[in-house]
């Protein structure tokens, strides 16, 4: 079945269109959470909570967006909230990196690095500029999609993006933030 499709039957109760649509773009949320909150079980319980919330607001899915928009919207709002509640900074979040048993000791320890690298230069990077970096980068989401999910205008988002970029470039390169 197509997306429209699945939608109209889960706004008309068929569970089973719905679970579908959920398990569909699961991992597509749980990697942007991933990505934006650099903790793995934090970015399990706010993917737990988008599928509840998109389970128990399905009614109100306008059609406006793909139905993964109107998902990574809704895990958006929620790590936003998190934050807050939390009050909560990056610098304390703790690693957790996976790696395949069958790596050898030296990938190992050049993938953790690398990692580490990564999660510095993004950690550093402010939350809403790391939120925009990543929908455009990591999931090529337009500038006006972005504006949608983040609810900001346009400009703002092609700002975040420019200054994300060049704030990364200056941490990967060894400088100091301004």
């Amino acid at each position: 079945m197509l997306e429209a499709e699945l939608l109209v039957a889960a706004k008309s109760g068929d569970r089973k269109s719905l679970e579908t649509l959920l398990m569909d773009n699961y991992k597509i949320v749980f990697g942007y959470l991933l990505k934006l909150s650099m903790n793995e079980d934090t970015a399990r319980d706010l993917t737990q909570e988008t599928m509840t919330k998109a389970i128990v607001n399905i009614k109100n899915f306008k059609g406006e967006s793909k139905f993964a928009t109107w998902l990574i919207s809704i895990a958006s709002n929620l790590f936003k909230d998190a934050l807050k509640k939390k009050s909560r900074t990056l610098e304390n979040i703790d690693e957790k990196i996976d790696l395949d048993a069958g790596e050898d000791v030296e990938q190992t320890i050049l993938t953790r690095e690398k990692l580490a690298i990564l999660k510095n230069a993004l950690s550093i990077i402010p939350e809403e500029m790391r939120q925009a970096f990543i929908l455009k980068h990591y999931y090529n989401y337009s500038y006006e999609e972005i504006a949608l999910i983040l609810k900001c205008p346009v400009g703002t988002v092609r700002s975040r993006i420019h200054y994300s970029i060049k704030k990364l470039k200056t941490v990967l390169e060894g400088g100091a933030l301004e």
